[in-house]
Protein backbone atom coordinates (compact mmCIF):
# COMPACT_ATOMS: atom_id res chain seq x y z
CA UNK A 1 0.00 0.00 0.00
CA UNK A 2 1.20 3.03 -0.87
CA UNK A 3 1.64 5.73 1.98
CA UNK A 4 0.11 9.39 1.48
CA UNK A 5 2.16 12.15 2.59
CA UNK A 6 0.58 14.54 5.40
CA UNK A 7 1.58 17.85 7.04
CA UNK A 8 0.13 18.64 10.54
CA UNK A 9 0.18 22.60 10.34
CA UNK A 10 -0.67 23.26 14.12
CA UNK A 11 0.87 20.09 15.62
CA UNK A 12 1.74 21.12 19.23
CA UNK A 13 -1.67 22.10 19.47
CA UNK A 14 -4.81 20.28 21.30
CA UNK A 15 -5.55 18.89 17.47
CA UNK A 16 -2.25 18.69 16.12
CA UNK A 17 -1.40 15.95 19.07
CA UNK A 18 -4.28 14.48 18.30
CA UNK A 19 -3.94 14.35 14.92
CA UNK A 20 -0.45 12.56 15.63
CA UNK A 21 -1.60 10.00 17.64
CA UNK A 22 -4.03 8.69 15.14
CA UNK A 23 -1.11 9.13 12.69
CA UNK A 24 1.01 6.90 14.54
CA UNK A 25 -1.59 4.06 14.35
CA UNK A 26 -1.39 4.01 10.97
CA UNK A 27 1.42 4.13 9.88
CA UNK A 28 1.08 2.16 7.05
CA UNK A 29 -1.40 4.31 5.38
CA UNK A 30 0.32 7.46 6.31
CA UNK A 31 3.34 9.16 6.60
CA UNK A 32 4.30 12.55 8.74
CA UNK A 33 6.19 14.89 5.90
CA UNK A 34 5.90 18.08 7.39
CA UNK A 35 5.50 19.47 11.02
CA UNK A 36 5.13 22.80 12.22
CA UNK A 37 4.22 25.03 15.18
CA UNK A 38 3.49 28.54 16.35
CA UNK A 39 5.91 28.62 19.04
CA UNK A 40 6.62 25.26 21.45
CA UNK A 41 10.15 24.51 19.57
CA UNK A 42 10.68 22.51 22.38
CA UNK A 43 7.48 20.06 21.74
CA UNK A 44 8.65 20.10 18.15
CA UNK A 45 11.33 18.98 18.10
CA UNK A 46 10.47 15.64 19.82
CA UNK A 47 7.38 15.14 17.50
CA UNK A 48 10.05 16.00 14.75
CA UNK A 49 12.72 13.15 16.36
CA UNK A 50 9.58 10.80 16.30
CA UNK A 51 8.05 11.43 12.69
CA UNK A 52 11.12 12.29 10.97
CA UNK A 53 9.63 14.11 8.37
CA UNK A 54 11.33 16.41 5.73
CA UNK A 55 9.87 19.75 7.17
CA UNK A 56 9.59 21.03 9.93
CA UNK A 57 9.00 24.73 10.63
CA UNK A 58 8.03 26.99 14.06
CA UNK A 59 6.02 30.30 13.51
CA UNK A 60 7.81 32.29 16.12
CA UNK A 61 11.24 30.36 17.67
CA UNK A 62 12.00 32.57 20.78
CA UNK A 63 14.68 29.70 21.41
CA UNK A 64 18.06 28.78 19.40
CA UNK A 65 17.12 28.31 15.59
CA UNK A 66 17.40 24.60 14.92
CA UNK A 67 19.42 24.06 12.48
CA UNK A 68 17.31 23.23 8.75
CA UNK A 69 14.00 24.34 10.08
CA UNK A 70 11.62 27.26 8.52
CA UNK A 71 10.67 30.32 10.18
CA UNK A 72 8.14 32.53 10.23
CA UNK A 73 4.70 32.70 8.83
CA UNK A 74 5.91 31.56 5.58
CA UNK A 75 6.54 28.10 6.86
CA UNK A 76 2.99 27.13 6.93
CA UNK A 77 2.50 27.91 3.22
CA UNK A 78 5.92 26.02 2.06
CA UNK A 79 4.73 22.66 4.67
CA UNK A 80 1.06 22.63 3.09
CA UNK A 81 2.30 23.05 -0.34
CA UNK A 82 5.31 20.33 -0.51
CA UNK A 83 5.35 17.64 -3.58
CA UNK A 84 5.25 15.05 -0.89
CA UNK A 85 2.06 16.15 0.63
CA UNK A 86 -1.12 15.11 0.20
CA UNK A 87 -3.55 15.77 3.51
CA UNK A 88 -3.12 18.95 5.07
CA UNK A 89 -4.44 18.92 8.82
CA UNK A 90 -5.06 22.71 9.35
CA UNK A 91 -4.97 22.54 13.16
CA UNK A 92 -4.06 26.41 13.40
CA UNK A 93 -5.67 28.84 15.73
CA UNK A 94 -7.67 32.19 14.48
CA UNK A 95 -7.14 33.53 11.16
CA UNK A 96 -3.52 32.38 10.42
CA UNK A 97 -4.78 29.63 8.91
CA UNK A 98 -6.13 31.53 5.85
CA UNK A 99 -3.49 31.81 3.48
CA UNK A 100 -2.22 27.86 4.33
CA UNK A 101 -5.62 26.67 3.48
CA UNK A 102 -5.68 28.86 0.16
CA UNK A 103 -2.27 27.83 -0.69
CA UNK A 104 -3.26 23.97 -0.28
CA UNK A 105 -6.60 23.75 -2.24
CA UNK A 106 -4.78 26.20 -4.59
CA UNK A 107 -1.90 23.41 -5.11
CA UNK A 108 -4.96 20.24 -5.33
CA UNK A 109 -4.64 19.02 -1.17
CA UNK A 110 -6.95 17.51 0.63
CA UNK A 111 -7.26 20.06 3.48
CA UNK A 112 -8.39 18.30 6.96
CA UNK A 113 -10.05 21.49 8.51
CA UNK A 114 -9.99 22.14 11.96
CA UNK A 115 -9.43 25.85 10.85
CA UNK A 116 -13.06 26.98 10.88
CA UNK A 117 -12.14 30.02 10.71
CA UNK A 118 -10.87 29.95 7.47
CA UNK A 119 -14.59 29.67 6.34
CA UNK A 120 -15.65 32.22 8.19
CA UNK A 121 -13.67 34.63 7.10
CA UNK A 122 -13.45 33.77 3.47
CA UNK A 123 -15.41 30.93 2.53
CA UNK A 124 -16.66 32.00 -1.18
CA UNK A 125 -12.72 32.71 -2.00
CA UNK A 126 -11.39 29.17 -0.36
CA UNK A 127 -14.49 27.42 -2.84
CA UNK A 128 -13.31 29.07 -5.81
CA UNK A 129 -9.52 28.28 -4.61
CA UNK A 130 -10.97 24.38 -4.82
CA UNK A 131 -12.40 24.78 -7.93
CA UNK A 132 -9.38 26.38 -9.22
CA UNK A 133 -6.80 24.12 -8.24
CA UNK A 134 -8.82 20.76 -7.98
CA UNK A 135 -8.32 20.70 -3.82
CA UNK A 136 -10.55 19.76 -1.21
CA UNK A 137 -11.78 20.06 2.40
CA UNK A 138 -12.78 17.41 4.48
CA UNK A 139 -14.14 18.81 8.08
CA UNK A 140 -12.49 18.05 11.37
CA UNK A 141 -14.79 19.43 13.53
CA UNK A 142 -16.80 16.80 15.27
CA UNK A 143 -20.51 18.54 14.29
CA UNK A 144 -19.08 18.90 10.76
CA UNK A 145 -17.69 15.55 10.38
CA UNK A 146 -20.83 14.19 11.56
CA UNK A 147 -22.72 16.02 8.86
CA UNK A 148 -20.27 14.60 6.38
CA UNK A 149 -20.98 10.90 7.58
CA UNK A 150 -24.68 11.09 7.44
CA UNK A 151 -25.13 12.56 4.46
CA UNK A 152 -23.02 10.06 2.72
CA UNK A 153 -23.05 11.81 -0.78
CA UNK A 154 -26.62 12.79 -0.71
CA UNK A 155 -27.17 16.21 -2.46
CA UNK A 156 -28.28 19.16 -0.46
CA UNK A 157 -31.13 19.16 -2.50
CA UNK A 158 -32.35 15.93 -0.34
CA UNK A 159 -31.85 18.35 3.57
CA UNK A 160 -34.09 19.47 5.23
CA UNK A 161 -32.25 20.87 7.80
CA UNK A 162 -29.06 20.65 9.93
CA UNK A 163 -28.75 20.71 14.03
CA UNK A 164 -25.78 21.15 15.39
CA UNK A 165 -25.08 20.31 18.88
CA UNK A 166 -23.64 22.03 21.41
CA UNK A 167 -22.98 21.24 24.62
CA UNK A 168 -23.99 24.18 26.44
CA UNK A 169 -20.32 25.14 27.98
CA UNK A 170 -19.52 25.88 31.49
CA UNK A 171 -22.27 28.04 32.22
CA UNK A 172 -25.27 26.10 30.63
CA UNK A 173 -27.13 25.48 34.03
CA UNK A 174 -25.90 28.49 35.89
CA UNK A 175 -27.88 31.67 36.41
CA UNK A 176 -27.42 34.64 33.83
CA UNK A 177 -25.97 36.27 36.64
CA UNK A 178 -23.14 34.61 37.01
CA UNK A 179 -21.63 35.35 33.39
CA UNK A 180 -21.08 39.12 34.34
CA UNK A 181 -18.53 37.84 37.18
CA UNK A 182 -17.02 34.55 35.25
CA UNK A 183 -13.28 34.19 35.75
CA UNK A 184 -10.36 32.98 33.48
CA UNK A 185 -10.90 29.60 35.64
CA UNK A 186 -14.54 29.44 35.12
CA UNK A 187 -14.60 29.96 31.83
CA UNK A 188 -12.10 27.29 30.97
CA UNK A 189 -13.88 24.45 32.55
CA UNK A 190 -15.49 22.62 29.50
CA UNK A 191 -17.99 19.62 30.59
CA UNK A 192 -17.00 17.47 28.16
CA UNK A 193 -13.86 18.43 25.49
CA UNK A 194 -10.38 19.24 26.30
CA UNK A 195 -9.45 21.38 23.92
CA UNK A 196 -7.15 24.79 23.93
CA UNK A 197 -8.05 27.84 25.70
CA UNK A 198 -9.41 30.20 22.99
CA UNK A 199 -11.90 27.54 21.76
CA UNK A 200 -12.58 26.69 25.24
CA UNK A 201 -13.78 30.55 25.75
CA UNK A 202 -15.29 30.19 22.96
CA UNK A 203 -17.34 27.28 23.37
CA UNK A 204 -18.60 29.10 26.73
CA UNK A 205 -19.89 32.05 25.26
CA UNK A 206 -21.15 29.97 21.94
CA UNK A 207 -19.48 32.33 19.82
CA UNK A 208 -18.13 28.59 18.51
CA UNK A 209 -21.06 27.38 17.58
CA UNK A 210 -21.67 30.56 15.61
CA UNK A 211 -18.55 30.15 13.73
CA UNK A 212 -19.56 26.21 13.26
CA UNK A 213 -23.24 27.63 11.78
CA UNK A 214 -21.09 29.57 9.75
CA UNK A 215 -18.82 27.22 8.25
CA UNK A 216 -21.76 24.50 7.79
CA UNK A 217 -23.46 26.89 5.33
CA UNK A 218 -20.12 27.07 3.59
CA UNK A 219 -19.24 23.46 3.40
CA UNK A 220 -22.38 21.93 2.39
CA UNK A 221 -23.95 24.72 0.68
CA UNK A 222 -27.19 25.18 3.00
CA UNK A 223 -28.86 28.46 3.77
CA UNK A 224 -28.89 29.38 6.89
CA UNK A 225 -32.46 29.19 7.78
CA UNK A 226 -31.36 25.42 7.04
CA UNK A 227 -28.97 25.21 9.84
CA UNK A 228 -30.30 24.86 13.97
CA UNK A 229 -28.42 24.36 16.93
CA UNK A 230 -29.97 22.64 20.21
CA UNK A 231 -28.05 21.42 23.27
CA UNK A 232 -26.93 18.50 24.30
CA UNK A 233 -25.04 18.38 27.64
CA UNK A 234 -23.61 14.80 26.99
CA UNK A 235 -21.99 15.66 23.27
CA UNK A 236 -22.20 11.95 22.23
CA UNK A 237 -24.49 13.28 19.31
CA UNK A 238 -22.71 15.16 17.31
CA UNK A 239 -25.28 16.23 14.39
CA UNK A 240 -28.31 15.04 12.98
CA UNK A 241 -29.57 15.79 9.25
CA UNK A 242 -33.27 15.80 8.58
CA UNK A 243 -34.19 14.87 5.11
CA UNK A 244 -37.06 16.23 3.15
CA UNK A 245 -38.83 12.97 3.66
CA UNK A 246 -38.62 13.57 7.08
CA UNK A 247 -36.23 10.93 8.22
CA UNK A 248 -33.24 12.26 10.74
CA UNK A 249 -30.15 10.75 11.21
CA UNK A 250 -27.48 11.37 13.77
CA UNK A 251 -23.56 10.32 13.70
CA UNK A 252 -22.70 9.49 17.92
CA UNK A 253 -19.53 8.56 19.80
CA UNK A 254 -18.00 9.27 22.84
CA UNK A 255 -16.61 13.29 23.16
CA UNK A 256 -12.96 12.41 21.11
CA UNK A 257 -11.83 14.43 18.33
CA UNK A 258 -9.62 11.32 17.16
CA UNK A 259 -12.53 9.73 15.65
CA UNK A 260 -13.43 12.83 13.23
CA UNK A 261 -9.64 12.90 12.58
CA UNK A 262 -9.15 9.42 11.11
CA UNK A 263 -12.14 10.09 9.11
CA UNK A 264 -11.15 13.34 7.78
CA UNK A 265 -7.27 11.13 6.15
CA UNK A 266 -9.81 8.25 5.41
CA UNK A 267 -13.01 9.75 3.69
CA UNK A 268 -14.69 8.35 1.88
CA UNK A 269 -13.43 5.30 3.09
CA UNK A 270 -13.42 3.80 7.07
CA UNK A 271 -10.67 2.06 8.53
CA UNK A 272 -10.45 -0.38 11.39
CA UNK A 273 -8.91 1.19 14.38
CA UNK A 274 -8.62 -0.74 17.50
CA UNK A 275 -7.97 2.24 19.59
CA UNK A 276 -11.43 3.31 19.56
CA UNK A 277 -13.68 1.30 22.49
CA UNK A 278 -16.96 0.12 21.68
CA UNK A 279 -19.98 1.99 21.74
CA UNK A 280 -22.04 1.47 25.20
CA UNK A 281 -25.14 3.30 24.93
CA UNK A 282 -26.18 2.42 27.96
CA UNK A 283 -23.56 3.84 29.53
CA UNK A 284 -23.85 6.98 27.91
CA UNK A 285 -27.91 7.18 28.48
CA UNK A 286 -29.95 9.34 29.32
CA UNK A 287 -29.04 11.26 26.45
CA UNK A 288 -31.05 15.08 26.65
CA UNK A 289 -31.59 18.09 24.59
CA UNK A 290 -32.42 21.61 25.23
CA UNK A 291 -33.09 25.30 23.83
CA UNK A 292 -30.34 27.32 23.75
CA UNK A 293 -30.73 30.26 26.07
CA UNK A 294 -30.12 33.26 23.33
CA UNK A 295 -30.84 35.57 25.45
CA UNK A 296 -27.97 34.65 27.56
CA UNK A 297 -25.55 33.92 25.25
CA UNK A 298 -25.93 36.86 21.98
CA UNK A 299 -22.22 35.52 20.94
CA UNK A 300 -24.71 32.84 18.96
CA UNK A 301 -27.13 34.85 17.46
CA UNK A 302 -24.60 37.60 16.76
CA UNK A 303 -22.55 35.50 14.82
CA UNK A 304 -25.45 33.60 12.83
CA UNK A 305 -26.88 38.04 11.62
CA UNK A 306 -23.12 38.46 9.97
CA UNK A 307 -23.46 35.11 8.11
CA UNK A 308 -26.32 36.18 7.10
CA UNK A 309 -25.22 39.41 6.35
CA UNK A 310 -22.33 38.13 4.05
CA UNK A 311 -19.68 40.40 2.53
CA UNK A 312 -17.01 41.01 5.44
CA UNK A 313 -19.46 40.85 8.19
CA UNK A 314 -18.66 37.06 9.30
CA UNK A 315 -14.71 37.85 9.22
CA UNK A 316 -15.16 41.13 11.30
CA UNK A 317 -17.22 38.82 13.89
CA UNK A 318 -14.43 36.16 13.85
CA UNK A 319 -11.18 38.85 14.37
CA UNK A 320 -13.42 40.94 17.26
CA UNK A 321 -14.31 37.85 18.81
CA UNK A 322 -10.76 36.07 18.53
CA UNK A 323 -9.51 39.74 19.85
CA UNK A 324 -11.27 40.15 22.54
CA UNK A 325 -10.88 36.35 23.80
CA UNK A 326 -7.14 37.37 23.90
CA UNK A 327 -7.65 39.81 26.13
CA UNK A 328 -9.89 38.00 28.16
CA UNK A 329 -7.43 35.42 28.51
CA UNK A 330 -4.99 37.94 29.60
CA UNK A 331 -7.15 39.09 32.25
CA UNK A 332 -8.09 43.08 30.64
CA UNK A 333 -11.22 42.31 30.17
CA UNK A 334 -14.21 40.95 31.67
CA UNK A 335 -16.12 37.46 30.26
CA UNK A 336 -19.42 39.54 29.08
CA UNK A 337 -16.74 42.54 27.03
CA UNK A 338 -16.08 39.43 24.29
CA UNK A 339 -19.99 40.06 23.27
CA UNK A 340 -19.54 43.99 23.46
CA UNK A 341 -16.79 43.87 21.33
CA UNK A 342 -18.18 41.70 18.73
CA UNK A 343 -21.63 43.65 18.53
CA UNK A 344 -19.66 47.23 18.47
CA UNK A 345 -16.93 46.15 15.78
CA UNK A 346 -19.84 44.61 13.60
CA UNK A 347 -21.57 47.96 14.07
CA UNK A 348 -18.28 49.71 13.14
CA UNK A 349 -16.48 47.59 10.67
CA UNK A 350 -18.76 44.86 8.81
CA UNK A 351 -19.26 47.05 6.13
CA UNK A 352 -18.12 46.04 2.59
CA UNK A 353 -17.89 42.92 -0.06
CA UNK A 354 -15.28 40.19 0.76
CA UNK A 355 -14.64 39.21 -2.27
CA UNK A 356 -10.67 38.96 -2.41
CA UNK A 357 -8.26 38.14 0.64
CA UNK A 358 -7.15 42.06 1.02
CA UNK A 359 -10.83 43.23 1.42
CA UNK A 360 -11.11 40.52 4.37
CA UNK A 361 -8.06 41.01 5.86
CA UNK A 362 -8.33 44.28 5.65
CA UNK A 363 -11.64 44.27 7.93
CA UNK A 364 -10.05 41.67 10.01
CA UNK A 365 -7.67 44.13 10.47
CA UNK A 366 -10.15 47.05 11.29
CA UNK A 367 -12.03 44.85 13.67
CA UNK A 368 -8.98 44.04 15.84
CA UNK A 369 -8.37 47.57 15.89
CA UNK A 370 -11.55 48.73 16.67
CA UNK A 371 -11.67 46.12 19.93
CA UNK A 372 -7.95 47.60 21.12
CA UNK A 373 -8.89 51.16 21.00
CA UNK A 374 -12.84 50.34 22.37
CA UNK A 375 -10.64 48.81 25.86
CA UNK A 376 -7.81 51.05 25.51
CA UNK A 377 -5.08 48.18 24.87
Amino acid sequence: MTTRGVAVLGSTGSIGTTALRVLARHRDRFRVAALTAYSNAELLAQQAAEFAPCYVGVVQNGTSPHEGWGEGVSCLVSAATRDDVSIVINAIVGSAGLDATLAAVSAGKRVALANKETLVMAGDLVAEACRAGGGELVPVDSEHSAILQCLAGRSANDVRRLVLTASGGPFREGPAERLASATIEDALQHPTWRMGRKISIDSATLANKALEVIEAHFLFGLAYDQIDVVVHPQSIVHSFVEFVDGSVLAQMGKPSMELPVLYALTHPERVSDAAMPAFDPVAWAPLTFERVRSDDFPALALGIAAGRRGGVAPAVFNAANEQAVNLFLENRIRFMDVVRAIESALATCAHGPGDSRAAVLSADAAARRHVLEMFAC
